[in-house]
């Protein structure tokens, strides 16, 4: 693995944007913390993420299992390609950390890194929702997260502590090499049918309860 660093953090707090009355449904009233601006100098992180930061929807974002969401800047050139109008840059993607030298191919549910003085933990693939659209008013841009598979991950945090832009992330642990980001997005949007791959990944004890419970729905259901 080549050597991964935390390149930028960010953080914001949840805010309304738009106008009742706006014709065009992307200018309409909407609460969110998905503009994440980066800060400089050290941040606290929690097992509830990172101090300043906070989530607008907390029936979907947030908890200790999606605490912090980790974004790849390896993918920047890929979508600087595909939509010019945008400047993709740290934050972009609303994540807290913007890394390099890690993707989805390379990290792995379960995974352990060092960062700074915060050991964090891979629970899960970030899912694109409709707001990661609304943000850059590009219709389809959650889908095409979905589909590339371009979409970041979330940790929880096992040990709070600072960290600064430029430390580097420390594997320490990586208890299922066989399930690195991708193979877990692929068997939850493209594999629906492979009961026995969604037996396997429910019962890794590092996988968010969310996407366990995915999956224990789908074999109930074909049992």
């Amino acid at each position: 693995m080549t050597q991964a660093t935390l390149l930028s953090i960010q953080v914001a707090q949840p805010q309304t944007y738009g106008r009742e009355d706006a014709v065009d449904e992307n200018d309409r009233l909407w609460t969110t913390a998905f503009f994440k601006q980066p800060i400089t100098g050290p941040a606290e992180v929690t097992p509830l993420g990172i101090v300043g930061d906070g989530q607008a929807d907390l029936r979907f974002h947030g908890g200790v299992d999606k605490a912090v969401l980790t974004y790849s800047a390896d993918h920047f050139p890929f979508w600087k390609q595909e939509h010019t109008q945008v400047d993709w840059s740290g934050g972009a993607f609303g994540e807290n950390l913007t890394v390099a030298g890690l993707t989805e191919d390379t990290v792995c549910i379960g995974d352990v890194f060092q960062l700074g003085g915060a050991r964090l933990e891979v629970s899960q693939p970030r899912q694109p929702c409709w707001k990661l659209s609304r943000r850059w008013r590009i219709a389809d841009l959650a889908r095409q997260v979905t589909q590339n598979g371009r979409s970041g991950w979330y940790v929880r945090v096992l040990e709070p502590g600072a960290i600064d832009a430029g430390e580097p992330l420390q594997l320490l642990e990586r208890p299922h090499p066989t399930w690195n980001i991708t193979r877990a997005q692929q068997l939850m949007y493209f594999e629906k049918k492979n009961l026995a791959a969604a037996a396997e990944i429910a019962a890794l004890p590092q996988l968010a309860e969310s996407w366990r419970e995915v999956f224990q729905e789908r074999i109930a259901k074909r049992t």
